[in-house]
């Protein structure tokens, strides 16, 4: 009987140690680092293609690709960006990388300019939540519609039904 004791204490201990092994690596794999990449940032060499005072929007366009966004005001420049952001476990995610390209054109869709920014160039802007009163102030239902009652004018429905 000793014998089997012994077997079954060290099959207990292996299981044990492979238990907390597995444990182990989970907790680990759950640490590692997942970076995803999102956007498109023309390369140097795509950009040595287009030729300032030239190059058109869609010369532009079929070099380097469609861009993700263009110029709002005035359809003034396409706009490429791409950013790297690193996830890790329960952390919330960081950008570790953006770049951004930024083609300007003339009002005649030539190209005047090109740049690129990367994330030390930019400067983070915090958003604000707006928030517009609704200028109800606590009132009930029946309060507003009672409170409503005086505020039209009988002459209007009159001239309005002719």
């Amino acid at each position: 009987m000793g014998a089997v004791e012994k077997n079954q204490g060290k099959t207990l201990k292996t299981s044990f140690k492979m238990t907390v092994l597995a444990v182990a690596l989970v907790g680990v794999a759950g640490c590692t680092a997942i970076d995803r990449k999102h956007g498109y940032a023309p390369s140097e060499e795509l950009l040595a293609d287009i030729v300032p005072g030239v190059d058109t929007k869609d010369s532009v366009s079929e070099t380097v690709g469609v861009p993700s966004a263009s110029g709002v005001l005035r359809d003034s420049g396409y706009y490429y960006v791409s950013s790297v952001v690193r996830h890790r476990g329960a952390r919330a995610p960081k950008t570790i990388s953006r770049e951004l390209v930024a083609i300007n054109f003339n009002t005649s869709g030539t190209v005047t300019g090109i740049q690129r920014f990367g994330l030390e160039d930019g400067r983070t802007i915090p958003l604000q939540r707006r928030v517009t009163d609704s200028n109800l102030q606590d009132k009930t239902f029946l309060r507003q519609l009672l409170g409503n009652l005086g505020n039209f004018d009988p002459g209007s429905f009159l001239n309005g039904s002719n």
